[in-house]
């Protein structure tokens, strides 16, 4: 029998792999109940973390084990679990699909699969399966905003010097943020030389920006004397608007001109009426204001 025969055969005789498909789902965190926030937490928030509830049919297959939702584990992981049963996955990582829902379900499952501080194997396309909307008991993150990632850390984990050392270079990358009370998803960050806001909104584009717009018209797009509104980027199938501060102004200076411009806001989603031709040309001017994500 000829080379290129026997090989032909040995190529017949290995079972084809299933290829997996990619999808693109534009708006991943769609029904859950803080869709900003989880919106916020993975595009804007280094370092933060929140409990997850697991649906009872998990629960009663798994045991009860405590999950935590984090921005952001140690080398960017999807998951990883630790002796006593604890499980954490990640926002931030370095391999996606086009469904961050679907992946971070199947990394939660993963992680569960996987003894008690066991390396958790997660595949990079995860293909068809259940979402973080089929697994989770859905409700309010409650947020716990985090100066380092200490969190990550065992008790006296960080008596080792290997371990302090790469804790300390993870620390470093933070930019100071502070979640704000005036609105949810709404952020203060400090970056050098200027420090932002930055807030999800829950509604739909064209309402947001119809929105936006009108305040445009008005004057009333800013957060006061010496800021300015610096544009908009989309995260997740949301609007995220962005405004400048002067550097020296502290985070908590911020909760009244926020909670103001909130209630402008909400204000103009009530207006029904199509927008006139100032709040047209504001929106034409809104729209070529788009900012790259970060």
């Amino acid at each position: 029998m000829s080379k290129r025969r026997k090989n032909q055969r040995a190529v017949e005789a290995t079972p084809r792999r299933e290829k997996v498909r990619d999808i693109f789902v534009p708006r991943p965190f769609e029904g859950l109940a803080d869709e900003p926030e989880w919106i916020a937490l993975r595009e804007l928030v280094p370092a933060a973390s929140a409990p997850l509830r697991l649906t009872p049919e998990l629960v009663e297959e798994y045991g009860d084990r405590p999950v935590t939702l984090a921005t952001v584990l140690p080398m960017a992981a999807p998951a990883m679990t630790k002796p006593d049963g604890r499980v954490f996955i990640g926002l931030q990582r370095h391999q996606q699909s086009g469904d961050v829902s679907r992946d971070l379900a199947e990394a939660l499952l993963c992680a569960l699969r996987t003894e008690p501080g066991g390396q958790v194997t997660v595949p990079p396309l995860p293909g068809p399966g259940p979402r973080l909307q089929d697994i989770l008991v859905d409700g309010p993150l409650e947020i716990t905003m985090h100066d380092g990632f200490d969190f990550w850390l065992d008790p006296g984990a960080a008596d080792d010097p290997s371990v302090q050392a790469s804790l300390e270079r993870a620390n470093a990358a933070i930019y100071p943020t502070v979640r704000l009370a005036a609105a949810r998803a709404a952020y203060w960050c400090q970056v050098p030389e200027k420090a932002h806001v930055r807030w999800v909104l829950p509604e739909d584009e064209d309402t947001a920006l119809d929105a936006l717009s009108r305040l445009s018209a008005a004057g009333t797009l800013t957060l006061g004397e010496g800021t300015r509104f610096a544009g908009m980027f989309r995260a997740h199938g949301r609007l995220v608007p962005v405004w400048d501060l002067p550097e020296d102004v502290p985070a908590a200076d911020w909760e009244a001109p926020a909670s103001a411009f909130a209630e402008r806001y909400a204000e103009m989603l009530e207006e029904k009426e199509p927008l006139d031709a100032a709040g047209r040309r504001a929106r034409q001017g809104l729209l070529g204001r788009q900012l790259t994500l970060r």
